[in-house]
């Protein structure tokens, strides 16, 4: 080859180059961070479903500021020693905005990685308090334990009119904040608490909870713990003779409690962000889509991991996509902004408020009970 030939190629190789480096540049990345692999690999899965949807959706509609975005997906097995070098592969990498769809732990592992780097982050679903407590950069779309309990405590109060309530709780830091925002307003919904009973993340067998709970003689039950653990117990409770009614939390909210129930699943009432019978566009749009492209019923992680990425493009098309400050100014901004978990609004601590949902579970499906929109009982915490 001549050296004029070889000249030309490099010339046109530079061309290219040069034309292309732009047109990779319009992406927006965007982190994701899940448990893909380990105990909750089934909640990681919902979530990274839920996101890779609402990028689709949004791409789908011309993107963001004309934008594409592009979701940088990492594995956190739901362990905090996982969250820490995932948060700063993140940083490091430039990403300028980051959503959490896992669990607690690793969450507030990384929240104050992302607050002291000035990248916004967007917990999906995790709800120990301590998330958003890290800096004013973190968010929460998702209910925190505390206002989910309380809006079990007017369900089982005011609309079924049970007073004596037993409390089956997972012992982690999603279970003890159910329980206590529950504990936290009984009293002013006439409920007497007979008895709380715990049980551990790896527990399957509850025999000796059974045995307690009929001794309690309740009204009814709240019981709160993952598909995988709610499922077993919720069996055992009903074919120990258990009949009186049981409410769950959203960790319930997926067709895997369902399976796992059987026909105990059957009457189970949940407090979660999800209304499959919603006339609302979005949640509509959000379930038909989502089915349609996964072949399986949606569910709250799903939902829930959905909603926290429209919650960033819209902080990305108000705030533009290279100024972190600017992106959490647009974020914590947001008011009544309409997702596939309803209306949502940000306070100064970046948590949610929004309506509880209770579905209850008829035919092997989650159907429509109550909407719980009570501003006053619902409001989180702003400081």
């Amino acid at each position: 080859m001549s050296i004029k030939s070889s000249s030309r190629l490099i010339f046109t190789a530079l061309v290219a180059a040069a034309f292309a480096a732009p047109a990779a540049a319009q992406n927006i990345r965007i982190g994701f961070h899940a448990p893909l692999t380990g105990f909750a690999a089934a909640d990681g899965k919902s979530a990274v479903q839920g996101a890779e949807l609402a990028v689709e959706q949004i791409n789908a509609a011309g993107g963001v500021n004309g934008r594409r975005l592009e979701l940088v997906i990492q594995d956190d097995q739901a362990r905090p020693d996982q969250a820490l070098p995932l948060a700063n592969k993140f940083i490091g990498d430039g990403l300028r905005v980051v959503v959490s769809g896992s669990y607690s732990g690793p969450t507030r592992a990384a929240a104050g990685v992302f607050h002291q780097a000035k990248v916004p982050y967007v917990s999906a679903y995790a709800i120990h308090p301590d998330i958003t407590r890290a800096g004013n950069y973190v968010f929460r779309t998702s209910f925190m334990g505390e206002v989910q309990g309380r809006a079990a405590a007017k369900l089982i109060g005011d609309n079924l009119k049970k007073k004596k309530v037993t409390l089956v709780t997972l012992n982690n830091d999603f279970g003890q904040a159910l329980s206590a925002g529950f504990k936290e307003v009984a009293g002013r919904f006439g409920i007497q608490i007979a008895a709380e009973h715990t049980y551990a993340m790896g527990d399957r067998q509850f025999g000796s909870i059974v045995a307690s709970v009929k001794k309690d003689d309740p009204e009814a039950l709240y019981v709160s713990g993952y598909f995988f653990n709610g499922g077993p117990l919720v069996a055992q409770l009903r074919a120990g003779g258990v009949t009186v009614p049981i409410i769950g939390t959203e960790g319930f909210d997926t067709h895997n409690f369902i399976a796992i129930a059987k026909d105990a699943a059957e009457g189970v009432m949940i407090t979660t962000s999800l209304d499959r019978d919603s006339s609302a566009a979005p949640m509509r749009r959000f379930i038909a889509d989502f089915e349609t492209k996964f072949k399986v019923p949606a569910d709250m992680v799903a939902a829930s991991t959905h909603t926290a990425l429209y919650v960033v493009a819209e902080g990305l098309r108000r705030g533009g996509v290279d100024d972190g400050a600017r992106i959490r100014a647009a974020i914590s901004g947001l008011k009544d902004f309409e997702v596939a978990t309803g209306r949502i609004s940000f306070n100064e601590l970046g948590e949610v408020y929004k309506a509880a949902q209770i579905q209850v579970i008829r035919g092997g499906k989650f159907r429509h009970f109550a909407t719980i929109d009570d501003p006053v009982l619902l409001a989180p915490p702003t400081k």
